[in-house]
């Protein structure tokens, strides 16, 4: 009988199915790079410029020179030259400090920027720094030599503060010297470019020096966050506080009794007032100390207004 024939074996294994791989998780935490705007519009780039150039401050500080220029004698036309100049000037200074913040304002999650929510992009706000630069030294050059020279200092002081003062304990050098070159640009551009008197150049410098402490209350956590060490982070906010009130409160007492003759009745109203914005926003938060600030620094415009402030 001849033996059953077996089928051949097959040796080669099937191939398994592929697995599919596991989902991988979504990254958590905050977003490290500014959301891209998608198309073009307008609008919304003249809007987003316009919160990135610091208008608040930009408006006072111009406002100031205007009114500063007019107390001088300076005409609507020179008046209006010198507000032009400071405005051009602000506007750089402003959306410089928001491209050079960007990438601390990203790591602490600033969602209060044009620039991190992605309204505006960095090259845009660079081309409108860099143009509002040129513009600015043009116009100032219109008001005179020794007018120009006193302004573009304090333009380079404001840039420098952006680009690498502010984490320095020199911090508050860019703001006193800038502010105490303000009325030597408008004075200068006087006939015979006069210089303005020692005590309105002390008043301007010690308002600007106060302006810096009280502008920065609200960031010191972020600042030391993101390795910012300027004189005010390294006071901390209770003593920065009382910085900002102090130099303040000089700036009005230079801007009162440095005149010669007697203190006017204008004069003790605007100390009463200054003592009064700065007892009630010293202990307050945010940018209310800020705001005292410059209303303290309106009151002393609006004296200035009332008494003239030319060269002596």
């Amino acid at each position: 009988m001849s033996a059953r024939a077996r089928p051949a074996r097959v040796d080669s294994a099937r191939p398994e199915p592929a697995r599919p791989e596991p989902a991988r998780p979504e990254p958590s935490g905050p977003v490290r790079a500014a959301p891209v705007r998608s198309g073009f519009a307008p609008g919304a780039v003249a809007g987003g410029l316009l919160r990135a150039c610091h208008p608040v401050p930009a408006a006072a500080v111009t406002l100031f020179a205007a009114a500063l220029a007019a107390a001088s004698g300076r005409g609507a036309a020179g008046s209006a030259l010198t507000a032009g100049a400071v405005a051009a000037g602000q506007l750089s200074v402003g959306w410089c400090n928001d491209r050079a913040d960007l990438s601390r304002d990203l790591a602490t999650g600033r969602r209060d920027k044009p620039l991190t929510t992605g309204r505006v992009r960095p090259a845009e706000v660079s081309a409108a720094a860099l143009a509002a630069l040129l513009c600015c030294v043009a116009l100032s050059v219109a008001c005179g030599p020794g007018a120009a020279a006193a302004h573009l200092v304090g333009v380079a002081a404001a840039w420098a503060y952006n680009l690498r003062l502010k984490a320095t304990a020199a911090s508050w050098l860019p703001y006193a010297l800038a502010f105490g070159l303000l009325p030597a640009f408008v004075t200068l551009g006087l006939p015979g470019a006069p210089w303005p008197p020692p005590w309105l150049t002390c008043a301007a410098a010690l308002l600007g020096a106060g302006a810096h402490f009280a502008n920065v209350l609200p960031d010191i956590a972020d600042d030391l966050a993101t390795g910012i060490r300027g004189l005010p982070q390294r006071l901390g906010a209770r003593w920065s506080a009382a910085a900002a009130a102090l130099l303040v409160a000089a700036s009005t007492v230079c801007l009162v009794a440095g005149p010669p003759g007697r203190i006017t009745p204008h004069g003790w109203t605007l100390l009463a007032v200054t003592a009064g914005l700065l007892a009630a926003t010293a202990r307050a938060h945010g940018r209310i100390p800020f705001a005292g600030s410059m209303a303290v620094a309106g009151a002393d415009v609006l004296l200035l207004l009332l008494h003239g402030a030319g060269p002596p």
